[in-house]
């Protein structure tokens, strides 16, 4: 009972004490960052190892059980799943709640790099990645042609490969650049690609066989550093500049010599300056389109990224090339803002709920302004540990002030109700 002694003695400290509370709380809410969950860490690992060719059931005893039994000895194992699908092995480690997930990853990798040397030199090097629920994508653009509105009268169209060298280039790079924006990755792209299509009626004439085709056009399109020539006065470096800079200068690589005659890559193939093989595609309403999702770095405010990006989004439109058009299509941060305001607007109701439940009971305005006072002092005074112990603002944190609510006005209505009576008894304040 110290603290009440010194607050009753003491009426203008304890009036300091509480304001400084509030002023405090206010600033600590303005920093708080906003969720829809708090930030918790799933000790799930996942380790992909492809063979590329091979069929499941290769995969599975060339691949997946020998990562099974090299990862089974690690300590605090929960459950180990595997999944063998054609040219790719998955095996997912859970881990006990209690055991770190950097740890866990680490251990992981450890025990993958001692396994790496049993398998086969055709098996890609095996990836392990730590399960993160937050590196979902919070938001996504679409890149769209114009309309004819909105492209103009005799702009041409841009074709594939240049929308993708555009998105890659510009919107990809203004969107990494927002603040908090971990990682940007493009769906659907149609990337510029030199093709050489061999003639195998060619082939055979000049007896060539298509690895030295390959060989010669590895070859010959590098730069290479040659090394230094000194003197007393000055050095120089000599570097081969040899990397093609036009599709047509592939057709000029001397693949081998017959009789002294040089034949050329243009004898035996033909080279297209066209696109890469798509491996992936992206949809709009049946329409083909370019995809740029976002993920936001580890521990950042989601609501503040995609504030970030739609201010990006917005000072983009005014610099999109002719018969370019970009559109919102995913909002992470939508449902956090629906499910926090729905809740915060649940506390402040209980809140006033309570304030007149209490005004009703004790018939007494006094009583009601004092016990309504507990509440913005608690409440407010509440954010400055949350930002201290690192806590954010989301339904659970959101939820508990909801019930703690009930159970402060609960306390001050009792210890209120018990000094009114004793004051009625005759007692001094």
């Amino acid at each position: 009972m110290w603290f009440t002694r010194v607050s009753l003695n003491n009426p203008v400290f304890a009036t300091m004490v509480m304001l400084a509370l509030v002023v405090l709380g206010v600033f600590s809410y303005q920093r708080l960052q906003v969720d829809q969950f708090p930030n918790i860490d799933f000790p799930v690992v996942v380790i992909t190892a492809e063979y590329p060719g091979a069929s499941p059931e290769i995969v599975e005893s060339e691949v997946t059980k020998k990562l099974e039994e090299g990862v089974n000895s690690i300590a605090g194992i929960n459950a180990l799943t595997s999944r063998s699908y054609e040219g790719q092995a998955v095996v997912i480690i859970e881990f006990q709640l209690h055991v770190d997930g950097r740890k866990a990853a680490d251990d992981v990798r450890e025990k993958v790099a001692t396994i790496k040397a049993g398998l086969r030199t055709e098996v890609k090097e095996p990836r392990v990645l730590r399960f993160d629920p937050s590196s979902r994508a919070v938001w996504s653009v679409a890149v769209l042609p114009a309309t004819a509105e909105q492209a103009g009268a005799g702009s041409r169209p841009m074709t594939p490969v240049e929308l993708t060298n555009w998105a890659d280039q510009t919107l990809k790079k203004r969107l990494e650049n927002v603040r908090g924006v971990g990682s940007v990755t493009l769906v659907g792209g149609t990337k510029r690609e030199i093709n050489v299509y061999l003639n195998p009626q060619s082939l055979e004439a000049f007896g060539i066989s298509p690895d030295q085709v390959v060989t010669a056009v590895r070859n010959e399109n590098q730069d290479l550093p040659v090394g230094a020539i000194r003197s007393r006065e000055q050095e120089r470096v000599v570097q081969i500049e040899a990397r093609m800079q036009r599709p047509e200068d592939f057709g000029k690589v001397i693949v081998a010599r017959k009789n002294g005659a040089p034949i050329y890559v243009s004898q035996l193939a033909r080279v297209v300056d066209g696109a890469q093989e798509a491996e992936n595609l992206a949809l709009y309403n049946g329409q083909r389109t370019l995809l740029l999702t976002v993920q936001k770095s580890q521990d950042e405010n989601t609501i503040g990224v995609v504030n970030g990006l739609q201010k990006t989004l917005a000072d983009m439109q005014q610099q999109l090339p002719p018969g370019v058009r970009l559109e919102q299509i995913t909002d992470g941060s939508r449902q956090i803002r629906v499910a926090v305001e729905n809740v915060r607007r649940t506390l402040i109701e209980g809140a006033l709920l309570t304030i007149l439940i209490v005004f009703l009971f004790l018939n007494s305005w006094r009583s009601t302004v004092i016990t309504g006072l507990t509440l913005p002092i608690a409440l407010i005074g509440t954010f400055l540990f949350m930002n201290l112990f690192g806590f954010t603002i989301n339904m659970i944190t959101l939820m508990a002030l909801s019930l703690c609510v009930g159970l402060l006005i609960d306390d001050a209505i009792v210890v209120r109700e018990n000094i009114v009576r004793h004051v009625q008894m005759g007692k001094s304040p």
